[in-house]
């Protein structure tokens, strides 16, 4: 009798194809912000961030990169819609490029998540509404103070075109900076998030009230992006259960479902699935924000991350407060093809191989996060092996 063999067990260690790309391992560089790119412009200190967390057959995602003048919600981000900008990225993508790893741009608007000090001549900064973010929470502004969040302006109707072809030239400068994709952050409460949720969104014409009606505009934006470059080099970013910057709805998994059926049409229609689709796991703002408490509730999560997964038809890459055992468990449950890792990358530069040895991992300082220091608390982290020279996985 012919012994039976079961499938080998996927773990964060396992390749995967994504789209038109092959990865060696399932370990994903989570986007994000470090304010680290002087007066928008990214320099020498973010390639030698983003090639120390390179791997042969890597998948990097860079921090949010605003697509235009009015994209912006905290000091010293990167944008790529100056031509300056375009060839500042090209510099970075080939370090990553030579490292062996694929590289994402993380395309950003913040919507109400600004300040005047942000906005072009002091203006307001634009939203699906004009009511402010509650002061619960607060803007990081630039000279290093905190301050309340202004009353945005509502876009009106007919200037939402003009956003959705600033993501589009946005997607095709990122192409032509040499990143092999782009993500639109649809996500934790910034403008795509803005329109998505009832919570926020409290338009009356057609991008507001019904589901359908405040889901057009990301799906605008996703269509337009994927006829520019290609949906096979198009991930979509969403949080329909995360409650960041005021961004609650009164039906998460009805909004996630939403959006996914929408994602799986447009792909029958591109003929061309997208890269994926990166869904934050609803503990984020439980635990990876506050650092305090019960991190979520295992069966509300499983739930809702499983029936996304279930529904969308392609790679599904989750985030959120991760652990290595997490991630390992969400891959062999079937719950994921791709983790990503936020803060344990920020710290441990090397963390796949940190990962793969199951190696004591080094702490961050969350009071660095948000510093212009091109070094301290950003590329100063140690690897786990300087000894010998720096690992390589």
């Amino acid at each position: 009798m012919a012994e039976i063999t079961s499938p080998e067990r996927i773990t964060l260690f396992s390749p995967y194809k994504m789209a038109n790309f092959n990865l060696s391992h399932r370990v994903v560089l989570a986007p994000m912000t470090r304010c680290r790119a002087l007066n928008g412009i990214p320099g020498p200190a973010l390639a030698e961030y983003y090639t120390q967390r390179s791997t042969q057959g890597g998948f990097l995602i860079t921090e949010g990169t605003l697509v235009s003048n009015t994209a912006a919600g905290f000091p010293h981000v990167p944008g790529i819609y100056k031509e300056e900008q375009v060839e500042a990225w090209k510099k970075i993508v080939d370090a990553v490029h030579a490292k062996g790893s694929i590289i994402f741009c993380q395309l950003w608007h913040v919507g109400r998540a600004s300040h005047q000090v942000y906005q072009p001549s002091g203006g307001s900064p634009i939203s699906s509404t004009n009511k402010p973010i509650s002061n619960r929470w607060r803007i990081l502004l630039p000279d290093g103070s905190y301050g309340t969040y202004p009353k945005p302006r509502a876009l009106e109707t007919y200037e939402i075109r003009d956003v959705v072809e600033d993501y589009r030239r946005a997607a095709i400068n990122a192409i032509r900076a040499g990143f092999d994709g782009i993500e639109i952050h649809g996500a934790h409460g910034y403008l795509l998030d803005q329109f998505l949720k009832d919570g926020i969104n409290d338009r009356t014409d057609e991008y507001g009230g019904s589901i359908d009606n405040r889901c057009k505009f990301i799906m605008q934006v996703v269509e337009a992006v994927a006829s520019a470059i290609g949906a096979s080099r198009v991930g979509v970013r969403i949080s329909p259960a995360i409650d960041h910057l005021d961004a609650m709805d009164s039906d998460p998994l009805g909004l996630g479902l939403a959006v996914v059926e929408r994602l799986n049409k447009l792909q029958l229609k591109q003929r061309s699935q997208l890269t994926y689709l990166h869904v934050t796991q609803p503990r984020y703002t439980a635990y990876g924000q506050t650092e305090s408490g019960r991190p979520g509730s295992d069966e509300e999560e499983a739930h809702l991350i499983r029936t996304l997964r279930k529904n969308y038809e392609g790679t599904f890459m989750c985030s959120g407060g991760f652990t290595r055992e997490l991630g390992m468990q969400a891959l062999a449950d079937g719950d994921a093809d791709l983790v990503s890792y936020g803060r344990l990358f920020i710290s441990n530069p090397d963390l796949v191989l940190r990962f793969k040895l199951n190696a004591p991992l080094t702490k961050y300082n969350r009071k660095t996060f948000y510093t212009q220091d091109p070094v301290v608390g950003y590329t100063d982290y140690p690897f786990l092996s300087n000894a010998s020279g720096r690992s390589r996985l």
